[in-house]
């Protein structure tokens, strides 16, 4: 089957939907504008973006971890939407911002207890995402990811929506300022995009535009404002995004404070992950 690739754009100031041909991106009025001069909006609207916690062996062989019977999840609010050549904003005030390059699943048509045989009818496409987080916030958002996941900025898409792109075999791989810092297949994955849409569709009615990002290789690592962070993935193109500092500092006057433990450093750095969640934070500098 062939695919086919749609994106978003702004074009004369107003949001539309083009098709890729080539190098130009093509208006359903016959308008075209060439992809490097096109100003790129997140390719869909979602109303819930859902994530899988762990997906890839290799990650779950780096984290010294096991995978649970069954996939566990978090969610990032649609507020985190970015979009391919956007800035991801680290926020004043936190240090341990990372990358997690994805694949994201986009739900076609409202789909609600299916079987993973019936998924696949269920799914649109596919776009890439990275799904970076600020392990900062992790000793008090470990289990909900909320503030970890969830700041403004932190759920890039795009550039566009692949249809009849088949997952299996597929090439992923994140770069850092051109170097390849994350490289695996799909086929690393214990459960498989239709298997997914399906487990979280037994409770939770999903419409189309929804995104569901379905986990990411070994080597999740720290990166800091004026890099260039690409997620490639074999069929779908390359995602690319530059880090930024936030405007404004986290507030101290309220919530959870972010801290530098043991958890926080193991996670975001890589390495000593036998310790992670044993070793008491750090207590807070003067």
């Amino acid at each position: 089957m062939a695919t086919k690739e749609f994106r978003r754009i702004l074009l004369d100031g107003n949001p539309v939907d083009v098709v890729v041909e080539g190098d130009e991106l093509v208006a359903g009025d016959g308008r075209r504008v060439a992809i490097a001069d096109a100003t790129h909006l997140p390719p869909v609207t979602p109303s819930k973006i859902v994530c899988v916690h762990l997906n890839y062996r290799s990650r779950v062989e780096e984290m010294m971890t096991s995978l649970p019977k069954a996939p566990t999840y978090f969610h990032k609010p649609v507020s985190a939407l970015n979009t391919h050549e956007g800035a991801v904003v680290r926020p004043e005030g936190c240090k341990w911002l990372n990358y997690e390059g994805e694949i994201a699943i986009v739900i076609g048509k409202t789909c609600r207890n299916i079987s993973p045989e019936e998924a696949g009818d269920y799914i649109r496409g596919y776009t890439v995402a990275n799904d970076y987080g600020l392990h900062d916030f992790r000793d008090t958002d470990s289990g909900s990811m909320l503030r970890v996941k969830g700041a403004d900025t932190l759920c890039p898409v795009g550039p566009g929506v692949v249809e009849g792109w088949d997952f299996r075999g597929k090439r992923i791989r994140t770069l850092v300022n051109g170097e390849v810092k994350q490289d695996g297949t799909t086929d690393e994955m214990e459960w498989d995009m239709h298997y997914l849409v399906a487990d979280i569709a037994r409770t939770i009615t999903l419409q189309p535009g929804d995104l569901l990002l379905s986990g990411t290789p070994a080597i999740s690592r720290t990166v800091y404002p004026g890099d260039v962070v690409e997620v490639e993935v074999e069929g779908l193109g390359t995602l690319r995004n530059h880090i930024v500092t936030g405007p404004t500092p986290i507030r101290t006057d309220v919530g959870a404070q972010v801290t530098e433990s043991e958890e926080v450093l193991s996670t975001a750095q890589g390495g000593d992950w036998e310790f992670r969640g044993i070793r008491k934070p750090k207590p807070p500098q003067p």
